[in-house]
């Protein structure tokens, strides 16, 4: 009788952190933070703001990078592609949800509905910016990675990220609070100065957050080969 083999316990860990991140990245979407700057920056003064998703969806970028490191582009790649599709059972799930009659105990629905139902500006530009920088996260990260013969962890870790998280943004903040609206009417017409501030706000902290996360990163990939070493790592290319 043939016994299965488990999935490492890594795997198991950033593949679960990595759907945490993009499902609660989904959720808090709505609200905009705002966070004072040390400096008067272009288009954002003293004040960086920045969609509430942020601040998960940088989280995804971590878990990614820990996993393509450690299973390889395939993997990951896999793991990418599989969450997009996630995104829409998410959305779909939500949305019953929000339409389905509400108990008088419930708290009140157009509250519920508010918070929750993103409109379609953000849920369009969420899930294009989504599919094409995770995969263009995961595509940097191999070919750092190949170049550099396996060395200089950190240099794909923020290479990939920085990059990544700057076409992120753009195309997130561009499609759903510029192109949308004009072009179909979808969501506010912002000011051009407001969007790029938003663009500004949301990519230096998603750089900065790169920054902290580097260190993190080697932790968590040593932790697990120490342990658990992943069958074939690093994993083809």
């Amino acid at each position: 009788m043939s016994r299965e083999a488990p999935l490492p316990l890594g795997a198991t860990v950033f593949a679960a952190l990595f759907v945490t991140g993009l499902v609660t990245a989904q959720l808090t979407a709505a609200k905009v933070l705002a966070f004072p700057s040390p400096v008067s920056l272009p288009f954002s003064g003293e004040t960086l703001v920045l969609p509430g998703a942020a601040l998960a969806y940088a989280l995804t970028f971590f878990a990614s990078d820990c996993y393509a490191e450690l299973y390889g582009r395939r993997s990951a790649t896999r793991l990418v592609n599989t969450a997009f599709l996630m995104n829409f059972i998410v959305l779909g799930l939500v949305f019953t949800t929000i339409a389905a009659p509400a108990a008088r105990s419930s708290i009140d629905p157009a509250a519920f509905g508010e918070v929750l139902g993103a409109s379609a500006n953000i849920v369009v530009g969420s899930l294009v910016a989504f599919l094409v920088s995770q995969n263009w996260d995961v595509v940097v990260f191999h070919r750092l990675r190949r170049l550099t013969d396996g060395e200089q962890l950190w240099l794909r870790n923020l290479g990939s990220t920085a990059s990544s998280q700057l076409l992120d943004t753009v195309l997130f903040v561009g499609i759903a609070f510029w192109i949308l609206p004009r072009l179909a009417g979808m969501g506010p017409q912002l000011p051009g100065e407001i969007v790029l501030g938003l663009m500004l706000g949301q990519y230096l902290l998603k750089l900065f957050i790169a920054l902290l996360d580097t260190p993190l990163v080697y932790l968590a990939v040593r932790t697990v080969r120490r342990n658990a070493p992943a069958p074939g790592s690093p994993g083809p290319a």
